[in-house]
């Protein structure tokens, strides 16, 4: 019973974390659009994958994966170097 006050404070972060995540996704892509946009120097196969993982954000974006697309998002900005 005495954890039961540490635990609250634990779903109560959880809780106000998820909505942070998901206001992220949309950030993030629109750094990866804009260093799109100006035409990186990286290679076909490159921007291929960059571009698949940032239509693999936005899918689990919109399903509701937050982690997922944030994770997705996070490789697509490694590969931009952004």
């Amino acid at each position: 019973m005495r954890h039961l006050p540490a635990f609250s404070v634990a779903v109560l972060l959880a809780a106000l974390a998820a909505p942070a995540q998901a206001y992220h996704c949309p950030v993030d892509m629109k750094q990866i659009d804009a260093a799109l946009a100006a035409s990186p120097k990286l290679g076909t196969e490159q921007l291929a994958e960059v571009r698949a993982l940032r239509a693999k954000g936005e899918e689990q974006h919109k399903a509701g994966d937050h982690a997922g697309a944030v994770d997705s998002l996070g490789k697509a900005k490694k590969i931009l170097g952004i």
